[in-house]
């Protein structure tokens, strides 16, 4: 099992998310909750996607820290 970091961003009416190490994996909500199950749901379907394909799944690189300024 891997473990990625999603980036969530709230919208004016609803909510993305995407995450740094699979380029091209996005998903949005209405709330909260929904975008991050449909972030799950789409890096799922991407890594299987990829394992059918024969392709290297991405490992977990990216990172966070707050920056005090």
């Amino acid at each position: 099992m891997h473990k990625y970091l999603v980036i969530y961003e709230k919208a004016n009416d609803n909510y993305s998310a995407y995450s740094p190490d699979i380029p091209g994996c996005i998903a949005t909500g209405k709330t909260r909750r929904e975008v991050e199950k449909n972030i799950k749901d789409a890096i799922n379907l991407h890594i299987m996607g990829l394992k059918e394909d024969g392709l290297p799944v991405p490992e977990p690189s990216s990172f966070t820290e707050y920056v005090e300024v």
